[in-house]
């Protein structure tokens, strides 16, 4: 099974009503569960955990984190008019190909549909985001070499 077909799976549970997807093939298994505030914390846990620190560390960081986010939110209230592009996976959010590379995208940049707007790394494999909108980009929500959580806001785009 190809990333692409991973995406057009989540894609598909997202907009249907079921709850849990299992498929194990030829020693591979992926296990899709649909979006609710429990599940996410069980995912992201496991990751943080394997890449960043130990459990004990993560727990005293529980405070800190919520005070860490919420200037991001006031700094871009959400909009009628903006559209947001959203992370399709965990992982890490590059907005270059490269460190000596320029940026994809920047704020002010025109872009069109099939515009890769962004790398995300995931489990050592580097995967380009490509934008699903038409416009200019207003705001970059995520800093460079930054993880990322699935659906977490990455840019704001004003249509065209």
């Amino acid at each position: 099974m190809d990333f692409k077909q991973i995406q057009e799976l989540i894609k598909m549970v997202n907009k249907s009503n079921i709850g849990e997807v299992s498929i194990e093939e030829k020693g591979f298994k992926l296990t899709i569960k649909q979006k609710e505030e429990p599940v996410q914390n069980l995912i992201a846990a496991p990751l943080q955990q394997q890449s960043y620190a130990p459990q004990q560390p993560m727990a005293n960081s529980v405070q800190s984190a919520p005070a860490a986010e919420k200037p991001k939110q006031t700094e871009a209230p959400p909009t009628d008019n903006l559209i947001t592009i959203k992370s399709p996976m965990i992982g890490t959010f590059y907005r270059s190909s490269g460190p000596d590379k320029a940026a994809f995208v920047s704020v002010g940049d025109e872009i069109d549909n099939g515009k890769v707007v962004c790398i995300i790394e995931a489990m050592k494999l580097f995967n380009e985001i490509e934008s699903e909108v038409r416009g200019k980009i207003v705001k970059v929500l995520v800093d460079d070499a930054s993880p990322v959580e699935y659906d977490q806001p990455l840019f704001l785009v004003e249509p065209n």
